[in-house]
C-alpha cells in the first residue's frame, strides 16, 4: 500500500486513499483469516488437529497474521499470512487429504466471492439511488470478488509455498514433485522476481477476468 501511495501519490485523492485503506482492510481482517481457517478446519476434518492445537481454528485474525508479511503486503503490497501447520501423518488418506488441505483455502476465496456477487445480484432488486448501487459495486465487486478471485487465482499456481505448490506436488508424478520440493527455495525467490517486475500481472489479470466472466454469467450481470 505504502508503495503504491509514493508511486502514485500525485495521482490519488482521499476517496482514492480511503478506497486503497477499505481494501487492505478486508484483505488482512477477513479475507486472510478465512483463507487460513478454511486449511485448518479442512485439516481438522481430515484426522489431523494440528492446526487446532495451534490455536488456528479460529477467525481472529491476530492469529493468522505474520508481522513481517503483513508489514510486506502493506509497504510493496506483496505479502504472506503465517502457514498452518499439518500433520499429514494424521490424515486418513495422504494423498487425498493432502490436495483437500491445499484446496480449501483457494476454495473459500472463491467461495466468497460468489456470496460478494451473489449479494450484489439481490440487491438490484431493491437499490434505486445511484450512489447507493456505486457504494454496493465497490464494496462488493471491486474489492471483496475481486480481492477473493485474486487471491484464489494467485494461491493455485504450483509455486511454493503457496497452496498450489502442495496441491500440485500430490498430482504431479514423484519426479516433479521431488523437483519443486528440492527446488523451492529458488522458485519463491524467482516468483518474487517475477511479480515486482510484472511479469506476471498479465497471466493473472487474464485468469482473474476469467472467474469474473463465468460469475457474471452465472448471476446474469
Amino acid at each position: 500500500m505504502l508503495l503504491q501511495f509514493m508511486q502514485n501519490r500525485e495521482e490519488m485523492d482521499v476517496a482514492s486513499i480511503l478506497y486503497l485503506m477499505f481494501g487492505y482492510a478486508v484483505l488482512i481482517l477477513l479475507i486472510l483469516p478465512v483463507h487460513e481457517l478454511a486449511h485448518a478446519f479442512a485439516a481438522h476434518l481430515c484426522g489431523d488437529d494440528t492446526a487446532k492445537w495451534h490455536g488456528r481454528l479460529t477467525l481472529n485474525p491476530f492469529k493468522h497474521l505474520d508481522v513481517w508479511g503483513t508489514v510486506m503486503m502493506l509497504t510493496v503490497g506483496i505479502g504472506y499470512a503465517k502457514p498452518v501447520p499439518v500433520n499429514p501423518r494424521n490424515f486418513r488418506n495422504y494423498k487425498r487429504d493432502m490436495i483437500l488441505v491445499a484446496l480449501a483455502g483457494p476454495l473459500s476465496n472463491l467461495l466468497l466471492a460468489v456470496a460478494a456477487v451473489a449479494i450484489f445480484r439481490v440487491s438490484l432488486f431493491f437499490v434505486t439511488d445511484e450512489a447507493v448501487f456505486n457504494a454496493l459495486w465497490l464494496i462488493l465487486i471491486k474489492v471483496i470478488a475481486s480481492v477473493n478471485i485474486s487471491l484464489a487465482v494467485f494461491n493455485l499456481l504450483p509455486i511454493p509455498p503457496l497452496d498450489g505448490s502442495r496441491l500440485w506436488s500430490s498430482l504431479l508424478p514423484g519426479k516433479w514433485a521431488y523437483f519443486l520440493e528440492v527446488n523451492s527455495r529458488y522458485i519463491t525467490m524467482g516468483l518474487f522476481v517475477l511479480l515486482m517486475t510484472g511479469v506476471l500481472d498479465g497471466p493473472l489479470l487474464a485468469l482473474r477476468n476469467g472467474v469474473f466472466t463465468i460469475l457474471f454469467a452465472l448471476f446474469e450481470l
